[in-house]
């Protein structure tokens, strides 16, 4: 079935926009009936039921990601970062120079709480013991680690380390800190100062004392929570994306804040590819008429799909009051930047306005009465273009109060 989903999905793609309408139109809908073939002889209703299993399965797929490290490592300041908030952002991690973590605390992504953040005891204990530890904290539970030192890795890190991979799960070394390195380096050595060399020597101690320990080739990430988007915070990143497969890429993509113009470019391309999806189910699932338009759909498929959308791009109303109160920018600012329509305004009128735009009922007015089957083909291609250009209009506007902001 994915195989199947994705030779739908570079079908939609490769349709050419800037074709003749009516040429653009008879193509689409021959391409609908295509397609609808590959489903080979399923009724409409089989096929509805398994475009809304597909959706409802991304719904639920939950992603654990355990956070782990010795007391003082930022593990806290990490999880949050990870998360786009700040330690006095609502639903953040406390923040201390103490453990602040007894057992393991979870701390769900605020526009996508079934990818969980666990900020798992500390493992500096003296008489520390991996087996013991992973037990503890339900081992089972957890889809990777991030394993964080803010110094050099000691003998714990590494005992830990191989427990895991033994237990066969991935686990990723994180060098915290480092801002307070470079600052320290530059205030003692002003003149000779390069922050290259330093990022450099950090890479190669970290990396010597991990191979010390039979650790072989170990990758280790250098950042700073303070400055998350500078230094290898963008490359752990993309390899935790590399790294997981399928539902759960989708939702740990989806639910990163806009760290960067790649990542935002990256949500607008993973959606795109779902869009189909979205229409062919609003398309056939529960359809009602909708006055002016030759289109019968399910417009609370279309509602909650762009509500959403707002959200993976951090335009909902939470999301942007986080980024006024991290830039001392007023909401309303950051607001007037943004030209889409606010989330709390997206309505049943909305978007049958969205749907005339596209233009395509304007070319169906004077044909004859239609079949279920091109009913269902209008439908779906209305709903598919309406949805796609909102999905760019909204990827546009996730820049804007960014660019505002001045947060980079």
């Amino acid at each position: 079935m994915t195989q199947l989903f994705s030779l739908i999905s570079a079908r939609m793609e490769a349709l050419d926009l800037g074709l003749d309408p009516k040429e653009f139109f008879n193509g689409s809908i021959k391409l609908f009936e295509e397609f609808m073939d590959i489903f080979k002889d399923k009724e409409q209703a089989e096929v509805a039921s398994i475009s809304q299993a597909e959706l409802e399965s991304f719904k639920s797929t939950m992603l654990n990601i355990a956070v782990t490290g010795e007391t003082g490592a930022r593990k806290s300041s990490f999880i949050n970062a990870l998360r786009g908030l700040t330690a006095e952002d609502d639903g953040a991690a406390p923040t201390g120079v103490t453990e602040m973590t007894m057992k393991p605390t979870v701390y769900p992504y605020p526009n996508h709480p079934n990818v969980r953040l666990w900020d798992l005891p500390g493992i500096g204990a003296p008489d520390f013991q991996p087996t013991t530890y992973l037990k503890q904290v339900n081992f089972k539970c957890y889809d990777f680690f991030v394993i964080i030192a803010s110094e050099r890795f000691k003998c714990n890190h590494t005992a830990l380390a191989r427990e895991i991979e033994r237990m066969g799960k991935r686990f990723y070394f994180v060098r915290s800190k480092v801002d307070e390195d470079l600052r320290n380096e530059e205030r003692d050595h002003p003149r000779t100062f390069s922050q290259e060399s330093v990022l450099q020597r950090l890479r190669m101690d970290c990396r010597k004392h991990l191979q010390n320990a039979r650790m072989c080739n170990p990758e280790i990430f250098l950042l700073s929570s303070c400055e998350f988007t500078k230094y290898d915070a963008p490359g752990l990143v993309k390899t935790l994306q590399d790294d997981i497969q399928g539902l759960q890429r989708l939702a740990f993509l989806l639910s990163l804040p806009n760290l960067s113009a790649e990542i935002i470019e990256e949500k607008k391309a993973a959606l795109k590819k779902r869009i189909w999806l979205i229409s062919l189910a609003s398309a056939l699932v529960n359809v009602v008429p909708i006055p002016r338009l030759s289109v019968a759909c399910d417009i609370s498929i279309l509602l909650g799909s762009m509500i959403a959308f707002y959200k993976y791009f951090g335009l909902d109303d939470i999301s942007l009051a986080n980024l006024a109160r991290q830039t001392g920018k007023p909401i309303a600012e950051l607001k007037a930047v943004i030209i889409s329509p606010e989330a709390k305004e997206i309505n049943r009128d909305v978007v049958i306005k969205l749907l005339l735009k596209t233009g395509l009922p304007g070319l169906t007015a004077n044909l004859p009465v239609l079949g279920p089957m091109l009913t269902a083909g209008i439908s779906f291609l209305t709903t598919y273009f309406m949805l796609l250009r909102f999905l760019s209009e909204v990827a546009e506007d996730a820049e804007r109060p960014k660019e505002n902001s001045c947060l980079r």
